[in-house]
């Protein structure tokens, strides 16, 4: 640290000179979070000295947490779900790995994720001293449900679903994972941080949420399509009572019980994803949806034309493709089996995807 502080128009112009060294986000393919939207930014701003890991202090902030829940409940179809905001998928799943093993007290706890789980999977049984067992995928990269029944034995404490996996963008079969749930008496958490605000905006929606009477828990992201500033996550649990096991004493703040994993939690990021929601509705929030999977339409067919096939046809807006060769100045990523992945958030456009198609045909010229 220095000994005397920095002018202000140093600081800001050292600042400035970092900021230049980061990539905009016009040519990211490959992220799952995008800008967030101007009322998301504007609300952050309003929320900047919020904290809701001392609720009693910001009842305002905290009531509109309280709304985020309600609101995502509702699109999970349970408006009474018990839920609070979380930093983002990864804190959530560690959440839900928590109660599940809380709630069945076995010696040798273990859970089943499918082999296309995020790696934060990993990290929470890691910290929780859980087993983690794989469950192989099909052809069409979804989990194989019968195979995720095999691995389940009486130590299973959760089963675990993806919504929108992160590789191929595909949708897991829930509606037989829910079955198989209620029938060995398993917890179910549904990973749908990215898929959760993109599967309800479509048209013919499979059903994966609180209908289905075996799932007991969902992480949905914000931040991700839902365009809120980060970190912007949520867990939602079907008996908000599940919370309860998860409690520590807290005597020196104004509540005197707390669940959540952190301790000090922003509430800007809380006031933005609810400032989005409301801003855009359900009519809002489906045209967004729309666009980007017309895009990944359009982007897909555009690859083909290059001899570059598809790797599976997505159930959300995530496109993977056979191709080695890549653009300069674009930035894509690749799966675990080596194919191009690019996913068609918000500020991947119609404009981008054909400038990025163009730039495709000027490698092929």
């Amino acid at each position: 640290m220095r000994e005397v502080g920095c002018p202000e128009e140093d600081l800001f112009s050292f600042l400035s000179s970092k900021r230049r060294e980061d990539l905009g986000y016009r040519n990211i393919l490959s992220s799952m979070c995008t800008p967030p939207h101007p009322v998301a930014a504007r609300a952050h701003a309003m929320f900047l000295e919020t904290n809701l890991g001392d609720p009693g202090l910001f009842p305002g902030t905290a009531a509109l947490e309280e709304l985020l829940v309600e609101r995502l409940g509702t699109l999970m179809h349970h408006p009474g779900a018990g839920g609070y905001a979380t930093s983002g998928g990864t804190e959530s799943n560690i959440q839900a790995f928590r109660i599940a093993k809380k709630q069945k007290p076995v010696k040798s706890p273990n859970v089943v994720v499918p082999a296309s789980g995020h790696f934060s999977f990993q990290k929470a049984c890691d910290i929780l001293g859980i087993e983690m067992r794989t469950a192989p995928l099909d052809a069409e990269f979804r989990m194989d449900a019968e195979a995720a029944g095999g691995l389940i034995d009486r130590n299973t404490v959760c089963l675990v679903g993806i919504v929108g996996t992160t590789e191929y963008g595909m949708i897991d079969p829930i509606a037989a994972l829910s079955d198989a749930a209620e029938e060995r008496d398993v917890f179910l958490h549904i990973d749908a941080a990215f898929g959760g605000m993109v599967v309800p905006f479509l048209d013919r929606p499979a059903p994966f949420d609180f209908r289905l009477p075996g799932v007991d828990s969902i992480s949905v992201d914000p931040h991700k399509m839902g365009m809120s500033t980060i970190p912007a996550g949520c867990l939602l649990t079907r008996d908000p009572a599940c919370f309860s096991c998860l409690n520590v004493e807290t005597p020196y703040l104004t509540v005197k019980q707390e669940c959540t994993l952190a301790g000090t939690r922003p509430g800007a990021s809380v006031a933005a994803a609810v400032a989005v929601l409301e801003y855009l509705g359900m009519d809002g929030m489906r045209a967004v949806v729309a666009g980007c999977m017309e895009n990944t339409r359009r982007l897909i067919e555009g690859m083909e034309t290059f001899g570059c096939p598809r790797a599976v046809t997505p159930d959300v807006n995530v496109a993977t493709f056979s191709c080695d060769r890549v653009p300069p100045g674009w930035r894509v990523s690749r799966t675990r089996a080596g194919h191009m992945r690019i996913v068609c958030m918000p500020h991947v456009t119609r404009d981008v995807i054909e400038a990025f198609l163009k730039d495709m045909s000027d490698l092929d010229a």
